[in-house]
């Protein structure tokens, strides 16, 4: 279903993409791209792709909590018809041989995974899956990264730290409203940042720019125990265990009564949290590996850079650039 936030309506999403499409120099002609449409802001892939000329766009259109099949085409249609793409998107609902051969560049999108063996055993030789996030985010659930060695396919994340693309530089924001929703008014507030990754520093300038006064560790261990704070909020690296344990849960309630756990990325231990009666955010536990606050929460500028950036990296790779182009590019 569509976001009803005003700020999402879709002749401004037309006007952030093909802005956005100019700053990257997204150049995707004679391309076949297979990616997703999705709902709410994530609905612009798709048309991110046939604006920046791609010969043919399969969007991959699944049901979810979010919205229906019917719901989300009619959403990706009204954008690609505003645009003047419509011709150039083929809408499916499901994954086929026949589809994933064509493909020169494929997404790593929620829709399309997990891109596994089989999958990638109908790609053609050249194509390019393009993460579209940076690489030291890869998460092996999303796609068989031996598969794609074993038949050379490349995989490449993208540099979301480059100018034109800059989505960390809403990391900040989105701690900012991670807090906000919980009651936290951020201003004035003593908040503890766990951040163990390159999220850091953009968190941290997030925090302090809004007002609040930080402390940044790595680990809870070493934080400050004579401090009292608002919110905890942790952002570490996910793991194969909960980034925060049983073992910390009882330091939080013993240190810092009252303090909000705010679970912005990295799994944590929620049972433990609740018996403790510790106040935790998101009320809805994110996915495994996932953020407890997507980039869309803050309006859809974020996902259309990143979306793009992630569609310039795989051209990139692609077209077998050189120069600046390779600037968007990480590859694992």
């Amino acid at each position: 279903m569509s976001d009803p936030r005003p700020g999402l309506n879709p002749r401004r999403l037309v006007n952030l993409m093909r802005q956005t499409i100019a700053e990257c120099d997204l150049q995707l002609q004679n391309a076949i791209v297979l990616t997703e449409a999705a709902t709410g802001a994530y609905a612009v892939t798709p048309v991110v792709a046939a604006l920046a000329g791609a010969e043919k766009v399969f969007a991959l259109t699944r049901n979810s909590r979010y919205g229906t099949i019917e719901e989300v085409q009619a959403l990706t249609r009204h954008l690609a018809e505003l645009a003047g793409v419509s011709d150039r998107i083929a809408w499916i609902d499901e994954k086929t041989p026949d589809i994933v051969s064509q493909a020169d560049i494929i997404t790593n999108s929620g829709h399309l995974r997990p891109l596994d063996a089989e999958t990638i055993g109908w790609m053609k030789p050249n194509a390019v899956i393009g993460l579209m996030y940076e690489a030291w985010e890869f998460r092996p659930e999303d796609l068989d990264l031996n598969a794609c060695r074993q038949r050379g396919i490349q995989v490449v994340g993208v540099n979301e730290r480059h100018p034109a693309v800059d989505v960390f530089s809403f990391l900040g924001i989105m701690a900012v409203k991670l807090l906000l929703d919980a009651g936290i008014a951020v201003y004035k507030s003593n908040v503890l940042l766990l951040c163990d990754n390159p999220f850091r520093s953009f968190i941290e300038r997030g925090l302090l720019q809004a007002g609040a006064s930080v402390d940044t560790v790595d680990l809870l261990a070493v934080a400050p125990s004579d401090r009292a704070y608002d919110a905890i909020l942790v952002a570490l690296q996910p793991q194969a265990e909960p980034v925060l344990s049983a073992t910390d849960t009882e330091a939080i309630a013993k240190k810092w009564p009252g303090a909000l756990v705010a679970q912005y990325w990295g799994d944590i231990d929620r049972p433990s949290l609740l018996a403790q009666n510790i106040p935790i955010c998101p009320e809805i536990e994110p996915k495994s590996g996932h953020m407890g606050i997507l980039p869309s929460g803050v309006g859809p500028e974020p996902i259309i850079r990143l979306q793009t950036g992630g569609l310039k990296a795989a051209e990139a790779i692609w077209r077998q650039s050189t120069g600046a182009a390779m600037e968007f590019v990480q590859l694992l």
